[in-house]
């Protein structure tokens, strides 16, 4: 995605090649700096990321106080006028900016930040009139065998994927035709990529024309921009619904559905052309888009300058690695086209999962301040005491359906041009952990494994948290969502990569559940270890906590747990660590003796500490996991989720629903991509594990401090809850 420096002698030569580097490295950034055309333009949050070239980027407010050496400003808009004005009076280049082909999972109007940017120094894309860089791209870029290969790869993963520019709408399967169909796209009046592509409104009455006549045996299939249909905008091929064989599709559906039922395709200068041409079908170009004009398409107009023929790999590589440029605006950091999709569907399948209705029961105030933002955007959210749960007119098992947003995973069949099915579907009844553990039919939610810096008993908001329909993954009485991930693994190559490169990133930054502090030592008093004795890290819990409860076996004491190490172990040096709420002294814990241990170590870092022994001990700490990625042996005495899988040596009978052998990698597959859901704090919008891990650094090194209102809660927690 990476770019080239951008020259004066490449001003000279407009259709010089100006981003022919196909990784996605940036430069390291110059002394130069760029003004954008409007104010807002500025605030886009990545557009530093994108544009390394530049070391500091200013508002157009602060013009007149600064010597910018290029003006950057959206496309062809109208806003760019006076900016192109001042390049020109200044001798300065102008730099195009406008969305890439994979923007977002929503629109920029609901608040989703574009996820990558293309960057055109001689013109833009969609404009015909002139070269562009993307144009010059295709002609002239030295894009070899491996580069297509990794084009091929990537054209593969969007189809599998179905992932298009903008991708909140459903994926709705249409009806068996009894006729062939073919897809006539519209776009709205004013589009700048309509004269750009040197057509106009006439334009798509040919296109319809033509279609009609080409395909006489075939239902026309016109796909109207939902603007259009809510009055926001106009179009151009509103009425053809009156005419024979047409039909209009008003709703907003995947392009990918669109695909599937239709054996052809009509475009002026939609990108649903190109998408088209990545679903194999074949593509008649009535404008000139930018993937006109190269043998890909039939095409209605002719471009003089584009006379090379192109393979469908090499214009992606043109386009989608060597043109546009990717970053993550949750962190402000350069992305690969891989990583934001990775994002994207991790987005996606988030906020699938948490669309429809909810009935949250019990939940505290604090915790319906975010429960929201992790069921997404495609849910309807109330909250209701947990006593009305187990009510006759409100329990799971008689609860009155209602209508919800259909899920694209469970939408019925819808024929073209109708509504999609909105027929009642169940209520969705949420609680918290192991509240109303009798009743079944609920999802359950917890804290997810990389939850905070800063514990939650401190009200500190979660950066993860599951959302379990089966069970919950500390209750090994039933199986939960996550031990059927895991159970059934079918994880792909590019997710076991994703967990190697989790597990390396996380030893290295010694990142935790609650990463309390930003200390990243053992322990300052931490005496030292002998050499010629094992060394077992004992991990205590809160022996009330539910984990404990639902998952302990024989043993369920931290000091009876010590006492059982120390018998198996009895040469060994034992280190124990008491769990933080207890040393805190907000939640009650057992007093275990000092003759049981050999060394305490309360404070420090958990990750640190881990990597200092040899073993780790526990019932079902969420340690044992954290110890299994920095490669240390783990044997547990109670039913954790990562235990019987082959990975830990395990003290209790395992359920024999795990019978799997799986790897480490599937594991962190599972319990760190799959089963969460990552909400950034700012935006408060879905993110993936990658970008909160970043988030969470970026915390820890803030070394933030209990605010005064924490203190005090937990001077009440202590006094309340604690043992005093």
């Amino acid at each position: 995605m990476g770019a080239s420096p951008h020259t004066e002698e490449q001003d000279r030569q407009p259709n010089a090649l100006t981003a022919t580097d196909a990784s996605t490295d940036n430069q390291a950034p110059t002394a130069n700096q760029a003004l954008t055309a409007t104010d807002a333009l500025a605030r886009l949050p990545i557009l530093a990321p994108c544009l390394p070239e530049f070391s500091r980027i200013r508002p157009w407010r602060q013009r007149h106080r600064c010597r910018p050496d290029a003006v950057l400003g959206w496309g062809n808009r109208g806003t760019t006028r006076r900016a192109r004005r001042l390049a020109t009076a200044k001798a300065l280049p102008f730099i195009a900016l406008e969305d890439g082909f994979v923007r977002s999972w929503g629109p920029a109007d609901e608040g989703f930040a574009s996820l990558s940017l293309v960057v055109d120094h001689s013109g833009i894309h969609y404009d015909a009139s002139r070269p562009s860089d993307l144009e010059t791209l295709i002609v002239h870029a030295d894009i070899d065998a491996v580069e297509e290969a990794r084009a091929n790869a990537l054209m593969a993963r969007l189809r599998l994927a179905r992932l298009s520019k903008y991708n909140h709408a459903p994926d709705i399967r249409l009806t068996e035709p009894p006729r062939p169909r073919v897809l006539v796209v519209d776009q709205t009046r004013g589009d700048a990529s309509i004269a750009g592509g040197l057509a106009s409104e006439a334009t798509f009455v040919h296109m319809l024309e033509h279609a009609l006549a080409s395909h006489p045996e075939a239902d026309i299939l016109i796909k109207v921009h939902p603007e259009v249909i809510a009055g926001r905008r106009q179009g151009h091929l509103l009425g053809a619904a009156k005419r024979p064989r047409c039909r209009l599709i008003t709703d907003d559906i995947n392009p990918w559905a669109l695909f599937d039922a239709v054996e052809a395709v009509h475009v002026v200068t939609s990108q649903l052309g190109f998408e088209a041409l990545l679903a194999g079908l074949p593509v008649t170009c009535h404008g000139l888009p930018f993937y006109a004009g190269w043998g890909l398409t039939q095409d209605r107009q002719r471009c003089a300058r584009r006379q090379r023929r192109a393979s469908l790999a090499r214009v992606f590589a043109a386009a989608y690695l060597r043109y546009t440029r990717y970053a993550n605006p949750y962190t402000g950091e350069p992305a690969t086209l891989d990583e934001t999709l990775d994002l994207l569907e991790d987005q996606r399948r988030q906020i699938q999962r948490g669309a429809g209705h909810w009935r949250c029961y019990g939940l505290s105030r604090w915790k319906r301040g975010f429960v929201a933002d992790f069921l997404g955007p495609l849910s309807r959210v109330e909250h209701l005491p947990l006593a009305s749960l187990a009510s006759p007119e409100t329990s799971p098992a008689t609860s009155p359906k209602t209508s919800s947003k259909t899920s694209p995973d469970t939408a019925p069949d819808t024929a073209p041009g109708s509504e999609p099915d909105t027929s009642p579907q169940p209520m969705n009844h949420l609680v918290w952990g192991s509240h109303a553990p009798r009743i079944d039919d609920v999802h359950r939610m917890e804290d997810g494994f990389l939850r905070s810096v800063g514990l939650g008993i401190d009200l500190t908001r979660p950066l993860s948290l599951v959302i379990d329909g089966a069970g919950i993954h500390y209750d090994p009485a039933r199986p939960s969502d996550l031990e059927r991930l895991i159970e059934n693994g079918g994880f792909s190559p590019r997710e076991r990569l994703r967990a190697r490169r989790l597990i390396s990133r996380l030893a290295r930054l010694g990142l935790s559940k609650y990463n309390d502090g930003h200390d990243t030592s053992p322990n300052p008093g931490l005496p030292p270890l002998p050499a010629d004795r094992p060394r077992l890290l004992v991990i205590g819990q809160v022996e009330s906590d539910a984990s404990v409860r639902h998952g302990a076996c024989e043993i369920h004491t931290n000091r009876a747990l010590l006492a059982e190490v120390r018998r198996r172990h009895p040469n060994a040096c034992l280190l124990y660590r008491p769990h933080p709420d207890v040393v805190a002294g907000v939640r009650q814990g057992e007093q275990v003796p000092a003759e049981a241990y050999d060394v305490r170590v309360a404070g420090g870092s958990i990750t640190a500490l881990i990597d200092q022994v040899d073993e780790v001990h526990t019932l079902t700490s969420l340690a044992g996991f954290e110890a299994l990625i920095r490669n240390r042996s783990v044997v547990t005495y109670g039913l954790p989720f990562y235990a019987g899988w082959g990975l830990t040596r395990d003290e209790a009978a395992t359920p024999p629903r795990r019978c799997r052998r799986a790897t480490l990698e599937e594991l962190v597959a599972a319990a760190l991509i799959h089963y969460p859901g990552y909400v950034d704090p700012v935006t408060r919008q879905p993110i993936n594990v990658e970008t909160a891990i970043t988030l969470l650094e970026r915390q820890r090194q803030q070394g933030p401090r209990l605010r005064l209102w924490q203190r005090l809660y937990r001077l009440v927690r202590r006094y309340l809850y604690g043992r005093h």
